[in-house]
């Protein structure tokens, strides 16, 4: 439960995972997952089997490190402390397309550090993770205007995902992106959708340099 995305209930988590709802149930009475299972539910998560080894090893090396001598009162060494998240700066950048679309359109200068965040556990094993400020309200109320929402270009993108779809034109030094939910995708376009106003829209793929997760809001 220390890797369940903060946006999704257990139930939902299992659904996306593509697993049983009974999940949990079934773990209160078995005991551990299969690992076929429990990789299926760190993948919907953005994680790895290798990040949540890691995670659970650590504690217990910890309390045994910390295990000496008779009169040795000292803490056992606990898990190193993950690096934090870059904030890079955002801005709004107009509208994405015709004039009077109302479709959001995001300017990121990743070359431009603002300060650095907290880093979840979820996003350990992704070193290319980045956070970006939401300086927009078309996805209200999902994020609000102000919010830090963290990005990772390693985790797998799936149908439903909030997503930050970089785009191939853009001024030096600097990304036009669109931040949304991802609808569909084919050879040819990519469907997005945001909820201030509400539209569902399509993008040319060639227009598309890459797509990545956004896996929530940082907390």
């Amino acid at each position: 439960m220390r890797m369940k995305p903060d946006e999704l209930s257990p139930n939902a988590w299992a659904v996306k995972a593509g697993v049983s709802r009974t999940v949990w149930s079934d773990m209160r009475r078995h005991g551990n997952p299969s690992r076929r299972t429990l990789e299926k539910l760190l993948g919907a998560a953005g994680s790895s089997l290798a990040e949540f080894e890691a995670l659970r090893v650590g504690p217990e090396l910890g309390r045994s490190a910390g295990s000496g001598g008779l009169a040795d009162r000292r803490p056992g060494w606990g898990p190193a402390s993950l690096p934090p998240l870059p904030l890079v700066a955002s801005e709004l950048a107009g509208e994405w397309g015709e004039a009077g679309s109302r479709i959001e359109l995001t300017e990121i200068r990743p070359g431009e550090l603002l300060e650095s965040v907290p880093r979840p556990a979820s996003l350990a094993a992704d070193a290319d993770a980045f956070a970006v400020t939401m300086v927009g309200d078309s996805m209200w109320p999902r994020f609000r205007p102000g919010s830090r929402i963290a990005v990772s270009p390693r985790a797998p993108v799936a149908i439903g995902d909030d997503v930050l779809v970089r785009l191939t034109s853009g001024p030096a030094g600097a990304e036009r992106v669109l931040i949304k939910q991802l609808v569909k995708r084919s050879g040819t376009s990519v469907e997005l959708r945001q909820f201030n106003p509400a539209l569902t829209f399509a993008v040319d793929a060639a227009d598309v340099a890459a797509i990545l997760k956004v896996p929530g809001e940082l907390i």
